[in-house]
């Protein structure tokens, strides 16, 4: 482990190797899984206050479960907020682009409508965040799903960090990243 301002960063982070491979898993992060997006506190108001600007790019199925169950959910047994699924299990924000799963927050995002690009957990995929008291727990959470991005990423000598590196600095600041490369820099000098 690494520490780092108030998170514990596992070594998985720096030595395991990560690119998407969209036309190999589809978007699956989207569709698959026991629960929606996780989501921290400060986003439910922001998706709260974004839904009129990001419906017209949902599905209806999409549109249906948002209100029917609320633009974020609480998980009691998770302890945590959450996207809700669609009947189908996928994210309500589910977009589909030619059989590719794809954010509808981002697309809004990304035609200038919305300032909130997407839930920060969905931008640190496969870095997964667990809240501690006093710090926060970055680990790389390995999926069955994720088999091509680890083989592109390896195939390309791109680390999780690198490929998460925007990610990492909209969480946690430019200079919370710049101590990571330091880091890896340092341990690879070793």
């Amino acid at each position: 482990m690494l520490s780092i301002e108030n998170t514990l960063v596992s070594l998985d982070v720096i030595e395991e190797h990560f690119v998407c491979d969209l036309n190999a898993c589809k978007g699956a992060c989207c569709v698959q899984g026991e629960y929606g997006a996780p989501l921290e506190e400060n986003e439910l108001p922001i998706l709260d206050n974004i839904y009129d600007a990001v419906k017209p790019y949902l599905t209806q199925e999409g549109i249906e479960a948002i209100e029917k169950e609320g633009k974020h959910v609480f998980l009691k047994e998770e302890n945590k907020h959450a996207t809700p699924l669609r009947k189908d299990g996928a994210c309500a924000y589910t977009v589909f682009e030619n059989g590719v799963a794809m954010c509808g927050i981002e697309r809004a995002w990304k035609d200038g409508k919305v300032g909130f690009q997407k839930p920060i957990s969905c931008h640190l995929y496969p870095i997964r965040i667990t809240k501690h008291q006093h710090y926060d727990a970055v680990n790389y959470e390995r999926w069955e799903i994720c088999k091509a991005a680890c083989a592109n990423g390896k195939k390309l000598k791109v680390p999780v960090y690198k490929f998460l590196k925007d990610a990492l600095i909209r969480k946690y600041g430019q200079a919370y990243y710049n101590t990571l490369e330091a880091f890896v820099q340092y341990k690879n000098q070793q």
